[in-house]
């Protein structure tokens, strides 16, 4: 056996391992949002019922296998080496396209990527069949594809999105009907039989969905319910309702019981189901190697890979194990559910997409068709509804994106249609399920109003785009990665594999930015008292103000330097202090609520602290990105002269920030006009080294103009950097001083 076969079967298990991590880290918003949208429970109890179904749910993969080895081509007509560099082929481009949309925070169809990689994959280890063999011509495609199985993908994607969204606005609808926002003494009296309806959907989805493929449930059994379908959950509805009356008078939550047992059942179903996803293709060249090497040929074709898949319970076990790991330690996934959550929230909060024509056009229809729709209802009628939908005051909400009401409704939509649609063969995708009845709930429960919608449409249409892009760049990915391998051998087989470890490592390497953004929002969220508020707001501008100052010495040293590398990495930093900046100004509101509960002229110095801070991020831009594009372009670096008069205004500059922040850390002001008098020193500064340049141009028509530019444009910026920092220290010395009056 050739060593490259076996370095091919070495590499496909690696990228199993990393299928594993991507994919869980985009499918973990199927099983995990509705739980920790609606804090049912602390998350670590979230995650270990998720990692129980996950474990549960693995050992019932095995039926499933059979779509990675025959489900989508005919492996009788390739022979071993066209059949490993398209199981090779395939994975690679799964793994960079999956981790991709993690990096972006899309969530996607696992199912979608890996069917469309093994059929692009397909295509170009056909055509390369074709172009070796006279016998055949395009036209005999098809005995190499099963392109009905792309066809069903497709229907998939069509069905899934607009069954799921309207099934998610209807239940939505009609439960916070019955229930409204205050649903304690209307849940007393009907919240069994409501839950009982969720719970038989989620267990009848558990049992026959999740567990279909186990050999558990006896044949006849799964054969009767299947033909039963509507018997069968009423009779589950029947007993869950009298199970859960039973646990409500026992002063037991049965919403979180519901919720929880369908995040069980969506994690099992996720597991027995959709491993296959990131281990089939793997397992299956596995077993194309063992084929060939049995036969003691490499030239065998592979119809042995029509025979059924043989269970290997230990490799189940250690892909369950790596599930589970990912789930507790991966910050992508917590990057792509926050996707999810933000176009769920009930509450205003920064905006994660900007706005299109489309979605403004939507926006105008609909509030054109809600206008003639209220002149049709009548007044009456329209009032009891709207007093239904009428949000708790602002006092009275949790901190959850949105309450366990709508959450049992995601769960029991979700679990029951892809239930029937399992059972009656209709073709739909667990992600596209989960998402779009989220997006069909909150649309319902009218957490898109006016201040948000077209943002919020904004990000549904990027997500549902994103679900056809994969499809295509799956396909066209999977095919060019496999033609390169069939037409350049082993030499492309190790190129491809390098060049994909380092893309891999270099995307992994921008995790810690990933932690760095969420652990920048938890200080403000977290804060539930005006004082925490306060410490939060505190620790907040020191921080920045001690990052400022550490990139702008930087930038300028750089600069001396003519440091490129060093200079793009301040670039990347300073954004990311201003996109800070920029969602603490956006996010104002709800700090301010909070704050105004002791004194609303605290929350006016407040203001002024944030705007301040917003515009010192954005002096610092104004000096980090003309630096970089300045050395990025290899122009000329400044002079001598130049340098010293930076170097100069440097040291004045670190002087001063060193006295705000250190002023800033200990709450002590006293020496305020200190700060005022080293500014104005600054500024003389700056209009001495401005009047020099001046100078030296007129002296010298030869002195370089672009240096010019960047060094008037670093001073100007400087001293609007500088101006900004001052008023924002005196704002936080008046925020202080009102904060202790009021509280005195």
């Amino acid at each position: 056996m050739s060593p490259i076969f076996i370095f091919i079967v070495v590499v496909l298990g690696l990228l199993a391992v990393m299928g594993i991590v991507v994919g869980v880290a985009n499918d973990a918003i199927n099983f995990l949002n509705s739980a920790i949208g609606s804090k049912v429970a602390p998350r670590k109890v979230i995650l270990w019922v998720a990692a129980a179904g996950i474990l549960v749910g693995t050992f019932t993969s095995s039926g499933m296998m059979e779509v990675a080895r025959n489900g989508v081509f005919y492996p009788a007509q390739f022979s071993f080496p066209q059949i490993m560099m398209l199981f090779l082929g395939m994975m690679l481009g799964n793994v960079l396209l999956l981790d991709l949309y993690n990096t972006l925070g899309l969530p996607t169809s696992t199912t979608v990527s890996m069917v469309f990689g093994l059929l692009g994959a397909a295509v170009a280890a056909a055509l390369f069949r074709i172009a070796d063999d006279p016998a055949f011509t395009l036209q005999d495609l098809s005995q190499f594809i099963n392109t009905g199985k792309a066809m069903v993908i497709i229907a998939a994607i069509l069905v899934s999105v607009a069954l799921a969204f309207f099934a998610g606005l209807l239940f939505m609808y009609i439960s916070r009907l019955i229930f409204s926002f205050r649903y304690a003494a209307a849940f007393r009296r009907w919240g069994s039989v409501w839950c009982g309806i969720s719970l038989a959907g989620i267990l009848y989805f558990a049992l026959f969905k999740g567990l279909k493929s186990s050999g558990l449930i006896p044949a006849s059994i799964t054969e009767y319910v299947g033909e039963h379908v509507l018997l069968t959950l009423f009779c589950f509805w029947v007993v869950a309702s009298l199970v859960l009356w039973i646990f409500q008078r026992l002063h037991l939550n049965i919403m979180r019981i519901t919720i929880l047992s369908g995040t069980f059942a969506l994690a099992l179903a996720f597991a027995g189901n959709d491993l296959v996803n990131f281990i089939g293709v793997p397992l299956a060249g596995y077993d194309a190697w063992q084929i060939a090497r049995e036969a003691g040929s490499e030239s065998i074709m592979m119809d042995g890979l029509a025979q059924p898949a043989r269970a290997d319970f230990l490799l189940l076990g250690l892909s369950g194990l790596i599930m589970v790991l990912t789930l507790f330690f991966s910050k992508k996934s917590q990057h792509v559910a926050e996707t999810e959550l933000s176009l769920a929230s009930q509450h205003e909060e920064e905006e994660r997409f900007g706005s299109t024509m489309i979605s403004r056009g939507l926006v105008r229809l609909t509030l054109m068709a809600n206008h003639l729709w209220s002149g049709l209802v009548p007044a009456r009628v329209q009032r009891a509804i709207d007093r239904r939908f009428e949000p708790l005051p602002v006092e009275e909400r949790s901190a959850a994106q949105y309450d366990m009401i709508r959450a049992v409704v995601n769960l029991s939509a979700a679990s029951i249609l892809i239930a029937i649609g399992t059972s009656y063969q209709l073709p739909l995708s667990t992600t596209y399920v989960v998402f779009m009845v989220a997006m069909g709930s909150s649309l319902a429960d009218r957490s898109w109003g006016r201040e948000s919608a077209v943002y919020r449409i904004t990000g549904v249409m990027a997500v549902i785009s994103g679900w056809f892009v994969t499809a295509l760049g799956g396909f066209v990915i999977a095919l060019g990665v496999t033609a390169l391998l069939l037409w350049g051998g082993w030499i492309a087989a190790v190129a491809l594999t390098a060049f994909c470890a380092w893309l891999l490592v270099r995307s992994h390497r921008k995790t810690p930015e990933l932690k760095q953004e969420a652990a920048a929002r938890e200080p403000l969220e977290g804060a539930e008292t005006p004082d925490e508020v306060l410490c939060a707001c505190i620790g907040e501008v020191c921080a920045t103000m001690q990052e400022v100052t550490r990139i702008y010495n930087r930038t300028l040293v750089a600069v001396f330097k003519e440091n490129r590398k060093v200079l793009r990495e301040m670039v990347q930093s300073s954004d990311r202090l201003f996109g800070e900046a920029r969602t603490r100004k956006y996010g104002i509101m709800p700090t301010l609520r909070r704050l105004q509960r002791c004194d609303i002229d605290t929350g006016h110095f407040y203001v002024q602290v944030v705007d301040y801070l917003s515009e010192v991020t954005k002096a610092l831009i104004h000096i980090t990105r003309p630096a970089y594009e300045h050395i990025d372009n290899n122009h000329e670096g400044l002079s001598k002269e130049q340098i010293v008069d930076l170097m100069r205004v440097n040291d004045q500059v670190e002087a001063i920030f060193v006295k705000i922040n250190g002023m800033l850390a200990t709450k002590d002001f006293s020496e305020l006009e200190v700060v005022l008098e080293m500014r104005d020193r600054l500024f003389e500064t700056i209009v001495e080294a401005i009047k020099s340049q001046l100078r030296r141009i007129h002296d010298d028509p030869a002195t370089s103009t672009r240096a010019s530019v960047l060094y008037l444009t670093i001073l100007n910026e400087t001293k609007t950097m500088v101006l900004q920092a001052r008023n924002l220290l005196k704002s936080q010395t008046y925020f202080l001083e009102h904060k202790q009056q009021a509280a005195g």
